[in-house]
Order: structure tokens, then sequence, then C-alpha cells
């Protein structure tokens, strides 16, 4: 008997569209959409024509199908496939290309890491929305991952170093509030994707991990000191236990509560 073909929706976000799916054989015909579709393959073959030629996707591939190109969809095999898709808006890509042609992954299936990488992060966890900061984060690795592979070189310009330090100092001082990339922009009076790529060179991550590391120091320091866990993540600035967990267990490779046990051993 086959699995029955379904679809889900994430959480909404102003920017991105995203959505998990599974079919059975045939998923959907020939069409074209004005954004990007970036998605990863997590089981079985998906099948699809793209500029006149069939592409296979395989588990862990991501798909890059550019705008207002024609495709369709369906599975490679009897067990059918399964895959998370993101949409994204040319022009939230061209805030951060700043005029420069879009990238363009002609194959539409990539292994390289680079952007299979920038893809999973973007669509990890589609029952949570995304923190606003996360997601300009994940749109900004997105797109330097797709410029890389599609050898396209984003010209650099020199660094605001003052801006970056005033946005590092403002991130310190709002561990358990919302931070989002247009509140960076707004104290350091600097184009926010401009401020993004100053941070990354000058303090080697994002401003979002940078800001989730620092919760979880200090969510680190409360638990030595039998903080319940609850109330660590709240305090730190995540949604819920679960969401600390999350990235906790990410950064760490063990959780929270395993952790205070161990420490209380």
């Amino acid at each position: 008997m086959k699995t029955k073909d379904w679809a889900r929706l994430a959480a909404p976000s102003a920017k991105l569209e995203r959505m998990e799916a599974y079919f059975s054989g045939y998923g959907f015909a020939p069409h074209r959409h004005d954004t990007y579709a970036i998605g990863l393959t997590v089981a079985g073959v998906h099948n699809f024509n793209y500029r006149k030629v069939i592409r296979h996707s395989l588990p862990g591939n991501a798909v890059i199908l550019h705008p207002d190109e024609l495709h369709d969809g369906e599975a490679g095999t009897q067990e059918g496939f399964h895959y998370k898709i993101l949409y994204i808006q040319p022009e939230l890509i061209q805030n951060i290309l700043g005029g420069q042609s879009l990238p363009f992954v002609p194959d539409g299936v990539s292994k390289d890491t680079r952007i299979t990488s920038a893809v999973s992060g973007l669509l990890d966890r589609l029952d949570n929305p995304l923190e606003s900061l996360e997601e300009d984060d994940g749109v900004y690795d997105l797109v330097q991952a797709m410029s890389a592979v599609s050898n396209q070189k984003i010209k650099r310009r020199k660094l605001n170093y003052s801006a970056a330090e005033m946005a590092r100092e403002y991130i310190l001082n709002c561990l358990d509030r919302v931070v989002t990339l247009e509140d960076l922009e707004l104290i350091t009076d600097t184009d926010r994707w401009s401020l993004s790529r100053d941070f990354r060179a000058l303090y080697g991550t994002s401003p979002y991990r940078y800001l989730t590391l620092r919760r979880l120091d200090k969510a680190r320091a409360m638990i030595r000191q039998d903080m319940a866990l609850v109330d660590t993540a709240i305090s730190c600035g995540f949604t819920d236990q679960s969401h600390m967990t999350h990235h906790f267990t990410k950064n760490y490779g063990i959780t929270p509560g395993r952790w205070a046990e161990i420490l209380s051993a």
C-alpha cells in the first residue's frame, strides 16, 4: 500500500515561505516560480525536468531552482520522495548582492557542503518560527554559498569596525530580548547587510550565532547555580526550554539536562 501524499507549511515568516512534503509518485506538473525554490531531499529520489534535462536529487542533495525556470517533480523510485523547500524572493537576495547578477547553479542540484549547510540551517525545525536575526543570517549564508558555487565573486568593501563593535556591544546588552538586524542597522546607522558582512569578517561568526553563543554562556552559568532549565531558557532569551536544548546540543553535543547531571555528580 502506498503512503499517502502530504505537505505541511512551516510557521509563517515575513521573508521566506518554507514547506515539507512527500509524494509517492507524480508530484507536480511543469510550472514556474518568480522566486528561487531551494530545498533538500530528505529521502528517496526526486526527479525533475529542468532546463531540458532530467535531474536526480538524492538524499542530502540540495535543489536550487532559479526564478522563472520551468520544472516539474516526481518520485524516481517506488518509495517516493520526501523533501523540504523554501521560496525566497530575488529582491531579498539583491539586498545582499547590491545590484550584481543573481547567482545561478545551472544543474539545479548540488552536493556542495556550503550550499547544503546553508539550506539545512534555514529548513531546520519547521514547526518553530525562525528568529528575525536567525533568518537574516541564514539568508546571508545562503547567498554567499550560491555565489561561491556559481563562481560569482561578491565585491568587498572596507570594513566598518566601529559599527560592528557597536552592534556587538548592543547584542551583549540584549541577551534576554529579541534582536533583529533592523535593530542593529538602526543603532549603528549602517546598512544591515554591510554590517552583517563586516561583523563576520571582524569577529569570525555571524551576529545571530554570536548572540546564541552568548546566551548559551549565560545559560551554562545559571545551570551551574542550579537554576531550573525552564527558567534558565526564558532568562537567556530562548523561546522555551526546547529551543535552548536544541541550541545547547547543537553547539556542545550534549543536552543541558545531561550537562547539569554531570556537574552535580
